[in-house]
């Protein structure tokens, strides 16, 4: 019995609905920016799509989906009801009131700060307020990971905890961690600046917490995508995982090596000192450790499939691996955004290399790349291999599905790469409009539109996933048992790697010392804050 059903279902259908709307915004966006349109009357209403964008594609999707993800890992990989299911609708429900109470203020223009806040811009208390409560919500969800795991470790004493739930864990702790650089910096300097206790504030410390968040909670993104890999692609295409314990490897190390390196962002503010921003950008190169292990795990998880299909000789089995299938296309296609996004990160993590390309269209084509690209089209697979479990639906139509999965795919490589181009052309992101009289802009205009042409691609893409999920809660069947991927030898798990203890301390610790003096030295520093900038008008 698949008790909390109705709670996955609850957090799927709101996140998707969500996604659906912030990418219209998206696709606006790029539209009014393009040679196709006129100029926006008001730019400031290109700046509250922009935030809301971001707030939702940053906040509210992945949280909801890791969440709703997580909640029904917990059930399937544990198979035991889930402890907590109160609590677990009260997580829902305050990320809900928190995402209405944000959305208010950003549709009357009191919260156009973009989703990384900007300080000294000084939004709505209402609107800082609500990521709050979707951030508390969302530790709801990792106390009931916890609990729930310490509850089935004590009924299995010895015995390995699933793969699946140990990679949903461990996405649980990392978020727990990455979230309170932003909470604190909201909590301890935004909110007073916004409910009027305080006229000034330091934008440097800020921004300073926010990069404790910025960049780890890429990988609080990545999990699902990364557990998606593991234990749905190899079962999903007929395969067997390659081995377990390096997908284990490779979860702990993104808990040890994803925190301390978000100063990589502030490279170009003066308040931070070369030399920690020379240890984030080498901490920085750490993360593609377990992202190659990953590949090559997957890559042998794949070949092991296709051989076990008939596939021979070096290179011939991959003929044999099941195109058709809409699994294989969707993790093909995450891998090559991926590899694309990846070598862009290579530049931004670089210390000389990156001044080529801060604040460009550069940067904005790399994080689609990464989030939109390789990480939501993973999203998509685990609804589509959850659907039937939780709506009791037939197996979802393999046509449609691929179609979907193309349009994501080519959607994308059409909006981001013109970005990277115009980005090592010197175009600034974040832009409201562009002058393409302007001789020295003129050039550059038809990138624009290829990535508005790209942009619609997307959301014909996005509708047609959420219409194939509408339709397929019609005409109910009993589904099969839910199964996880198995791996191809059964070997004893380690007991550094069945449990966090070891990776939660390094992770803490690496943080503490890699933001510990930054932050102390910011902090007792006098006269550093200036004058709080409130948008909107109030």
């Amino acid at each position: 019995m698949f008790a909390a059903r109705r709670l996955v279902l609850a957090h799927f259908w709101v996140a998707f609905a969500a996604f659906a709307v912030a990418i219209v915004l998206g696709e606006w966006q790029m539209y009014v920016r393009s040679p196709l349109s006129a100029w926006v009357n008001n730019p400031e209403h290109y700046y509250r799509s922009v935030t809301f964008h971001g707030t939702v594609m940053a906040y509210v999707l992945p949280t909801l989906v890791a969440m709703g993800f997580g909640y029904a890992i917990t059930e399937l990989a544990l198979k035991r009801p889930l402890i907590g299911l109160a609590w677990a609708w009260g997580g829902f429900w305050l990320v809900i009131a928190g995402t209405v109470m944000a959305s208010v203020p950003m549709a009357a223009g009191w919260a156009s700060v973009l989703y990384t806040f900007y300080p000294p811009l000084i939004a709505s208390p209402l609107f800082y307020i609500g990521i709050v409560l979707v951030v508390v919500g969302s530790w709801i969800w990792v106390a009931l990971m916890a609990i729930n795991l310490r509850a089935w470790k004590k009924e299995h004493p010895g015995e390995a905890v699933p793969l699946a739930m140990f990679g949903n864990v461990a996405g649980a702790y990392l978020w727990a961690w990455t979230s309170v650089g932003a909470a604190v910096e909201i909590l301890v300097l935004i909110l007073p600046v916004a409910l009027g206790f305080k006229d000034t504030i330091d934008a440097g410390l800020a921004r300073v917490f926010f990069s404790w968040t910025l960049h780890a909670i890429v990988y609080f993104w990545l999990m699902p995508t990364y557990i998606a890999f593991y234990t749905i692609v190899p079962r999903a295409i007929g395969g067997r995982l390659y081995s377990d314990t390096m997908a284990r490897v490779a979860f702990v190390l993104f808990l040890v090596f994803s925190m301390p390196i978000g100063i990589h962002h502030l490279f170009a503010d003066p308040h931070v000192g070369a030399g920690f921003k020379f240890v984030h950008a080498m901490m920085t190169a750490l993360v593609s450790v377990p992202t190659l292990l990953t590949v090559f795990t997957i890559v042998a998880s794949v070949e092991i499939a296709a051989r076990l299909r008939g596939g021979k000789g070096l290179f011939g089995w991959v003929k044999a691996l099941p195109w058709d299938h809409p699994v294989m296309l969707a993790v093909t296609f995450s891998f090559v955004m991926l590899g694309f996004g990846g070598a862009g990160g290579i530049i931004n993590m670089s210390y000389q290399l990156n001044e080529t390309i801060h604040n460009t269209q550069w940067v904005t084509g790399h994080f689609h790349l990464i989030f939109g690209g390789a990480i939501v089209i993973m999203y998509f697979v685990v609804a589509y291999d959850l659907w039937p479990q939780l709506t009791g639906c037939r197996p979802l139509p393999a046509g449609p599905m691929r179609l979907q999965l193309w349009l994501w795919f080519v959607g994308m490589m059409i909006l981001t790469m013109p970005w990277h181009l115009v980005g090592i052309l010197g175009m600034p992101r974040r832009m409201a409009y562009f002058d393409y009289a302007d001789p020295t802009l003129r050039g550059q205009a038809w990138t624009v539109t290829a990535s508005t042409i790209g942009g619609a691609i997307l959301v014909v893409s996005a509708l047609l996933f959420i219409y194939i999920l509408a339709r397929a809660t019609r005409g109910a069947a009993q589904p099969e048992p839910y199964t996880f991927s198995a791996p191809a030898h059964a070997s004893r798990v380690p007991a550094l790697l069945n449990g966090f203890g070891l990776w939660v301390g390094m992770m803490i610790a690496l943080t503490v010392v890699n933001y510990g003096f930054p932050i102390a030295q910011l902090a007792s520093l006098k006269e550093t804050s200036v004058p709080a900038i409130r948008v909107g008008g109030r």
